[in-house]
């Protein structure tokens, strides 16, 4: 498979600025309130896609399919946000990088309901190798944090459980631009009841809080869901491209390091190591597997 026509190299754009998400959001906190946050880092990300669709001359979306784009509008920004913002303010970084890498559990389970996408054992045993990779990475060095965000970020990760298997739909008939961009706008739309607070906040806020809201948007959230939504257009089926989302606390521990000066823990590298295993198992087991079943 040629590197343009493979889903990995979006997937991983999607996954590094997602990683960064939860550090700069975190930093963003300090000063902002959860929802004035979300709405301003989609309001930017709205802009940014806005210049970039008239620029490439973008075509609206059909009348038929604006139920479908303000679904993912509703999941994947609107609840998504709200629920991960608010988690993220009682939790920390690791512990929500945790809850929100149980998407590709919860993904693939739901594809295979709807869609009818089956896994093959190998890929199961993959995903549970993955997960135990990310278990041993946030329990190990004890960071688990146990409170009520929880119940928000479980709730976050099911309202991008859902958006996935929306993008899964909507890139069959439109481009990752298209997809991405309509869904963020819908979003930002219903962010909106945030506006008059978001004001509010603005009109204090010193320049470093502006450029990790700005980083927020333009990459962590449109240049970010552009290329899931690419990963997503030409990955075979939905848990492929979910399951790097495994990558992400080991990510987030990384960034956090390099960004905050976070030492890495044991935890960290030994869960770092059976993630990455895991992710080469369920992208090369079967072929693997295959091989060595075929006769002598």
């Amino acid at each position: 498979m040629k590197i343009r026509d493979s889903f990995h190299p979006y997937a991983i754009i999607t996954i590094l600025f997602w990683s960064l998400a939860y550090v700069f959001t975190r930093l963003a906190l300090q000063y902002f309130s959860a929802f004035p946050l979300g709405f301003l880092r989609y309001l930017i990300a709205s802009v940014t896609l806005i210049i970039v669709a008239l620029a490439a001359r973008m075509k609206p979306p059909k009348r038929a399919d604006i139920p479908w784009f303000l679904a993912a509008g509703v999941f994947g920004f609107f609840l998504y946000m709200l629920a991960f913002n608010k988690g993220t303010e009682t939790v920390t970084a690791a512990t929500g990088s945790v809850i929100i890498a149980t998407v590709p559990v919860v993904t693939a389970l739901l594809a295979r309901v709807i869609y009818r996408e089956k896994l093959s054992r190998v890929k199961w045993l993959a995903t549970a190798v993955e997960f135990s990779g990310v278990v041993v990475l946030t329990l190990l060095d004890g960071t688990l944090t146990v409170n009520a965000g929880l119940l928000c970020l479980f709730g976050a990760a099911i309202a991008l459980s859902a958006y996935n298997l929306l993008q899964r739909r909507l890139t069959k008939t439109y481009s990752a631009l298209q997809t991405s961009a309509f869904s963020i706008f819908a979003g930002t739309l219903m962010l909106a009841i945030f506006l008059p607070a978001s004001v509010a906040e603005v009109r204090t806020a010193p320049p470093v809080q502006w450029f990790y809201v700005a980083v927020l948007g333009v990459f962590s959230s449109a240049v970010a869901y552009a290329a899931w939504s690419q990963a997503f257009a030409k990955a075979a089926n939905t848990s492929s491209v979910s399951n790097y989302m495994f990558v992400t606390p080991f990510l987030t521990s990384l960034l956090g390091f390099l960004i905050a000066g976070e030492t890495p823990a044991l935890s960290t590298v030994a869960g770092g190591a059976i993630i990455l295993f895991g992710l080469l198992v369920f992208n090369f087991g079967d072929k693997l597997s295959a091989k060595f079943k075929k006769p002598a």
